[in-house]
């Protein structure tokens, strides 16, 4: 490869970074196959696994009946039996019909065979609000999965990640959760022509800053690279953490930011009760208390189911301007 076709980039979207690395699990491994509700002949409920059916038939990209709990348990099955399932839930909210297996199943085996059987499983799901899909589509629940010891969770941001994550996580021995802001699908950008596989055990400073850390994840990554741009119009240095795996977190390079800029706003879509958001928190406290120079700040969605109209909806959700605020206002405090 010549030094230019190793720099080439192309141009896509978070959707099709998702399908090339779909495309690139199945052709490298006969024991990576899709499953889920509508995946096949309809190409996804986000168009993700579009014309894969055709490529790779039946047996590879499988078409399942409207219930988690018997597809998800599917998986597990496959994945002890030696196989490298993908299952995809639609949404986040329906996976609670799968809880019993994810969190009593996939996540225990290993620990109730003495290590005996490993669930090599891949879940993906799309999470968040921001579509007007009222309560039972719109939630964050990120948080309820990154609290179970035996699963690894991710959220990917950006094009690289999208395209790189899912084979760093078919090799993992144990299941991961791959959470897919539904907002993310039509992001465009440019992604090297030669993407691959990526780290999925560290977070990623998207952006340097001296003076406040801002801590996001997922759909809310976007918002908060927005917000460090307004912070830096008025003469604010903001560096942005983007956590990209939530369980485990990389405790490390988050404190290193926070040791260097001494403030921190978290931003999460979960709801600020009992969330990723009070857990970074509290790791802050116990490992960089003494740097701060003003409490931890938190930017989360209302405590209130995501409401239909846009308006509300919009309100209910963390915006940029949040978070703009809630950087000045750990600066105040100083």
């Amino acid at each position: 490869m010549t030094p230019s076709e190793s720099t080439a980039r192309v141009r896509t979207t978070y959707r099709e970074a998702l399908r090339m690395a779909l495309r690139e699990a199945l052709q490298r491994d006969e024991r990576v196959f899709l499953m889920g509700e509508d995946v096949a002949r309809y190409g996804g409920s986000y168009a993700v696994s579009k014309g894969l059916f055709e490529e790779f038939g039946e047996e590879r990209i499988r078409d399942t009946p409207l219930s988690e709990s018997a597809f998800v348990g599917a998986g597990i099955g496959a994945a002890m039996a030696g196989m490298r399932p993908i299952v995809e839930i639609m949404t986040v909210n329906f996976s609670l019909l799968a809880l019993d297996q994810i969190v009593n199943n996939a996540a225990t085996l290993r620990h109730m065979s003495g290590g005996q059987i490993s669930i090599p499983l891949v879940i993906r799901m799309a999470t968040g609000g921001g579509r007007q899909l009222a309560a039972q589509h719109s939630h964050s629940l990120e948080g309820w999965y990154a609290h179970i010891p035996g699963l690894r969770v991710l959220a990917p941001a950006t094009l690289e990640d999208a395209r790189g994550m899912l084979w760093s996580a078919l090799e993992d021995p144990d299941p991961v959760i791959i959470f897919e802001h539904a907002l993310l699908y039509n992001l465009e950008g440019e992604l090297p022509a030669d993407a691959g596989a990526v780290d999925i055990d560290l977070a990623a400073v998207r952006r340097a800053g001296d003076d406040v850390t801002l801590i996001a994840y997922g759909g809310s990554l976007g918002k908060t690279m927005q917000a460090a741009e307004r912070l830096a119009q008025a003469g604010i240095g903001a560096e942005v953490i983007d956590l990209r795996t939530l369980r485990p977190l990389d405790t490390g390079t988050i404190l290193a930011s926070v040791r260097k800029t001494h403030r921190a706003v978290v931003v999460d879509e979960g709801w600020k009760s009992v969330g990723l958001s009070a857990e970074i928190s509290a790791r802050i406290m116990e490992g960089a208390l003494y740097e701060l120079d003003a409490p931890v700040a938190r930017v989360c969605s209302r405590e209130v189911p995501i409401p239909y109209a846009k308006h509300m909806e919009e309100a209910a959700l963390p915006q940029t301007a949040d978070i703009v605020a809630a950087a000045h206002g750990t600066l105040h405090r100083a």
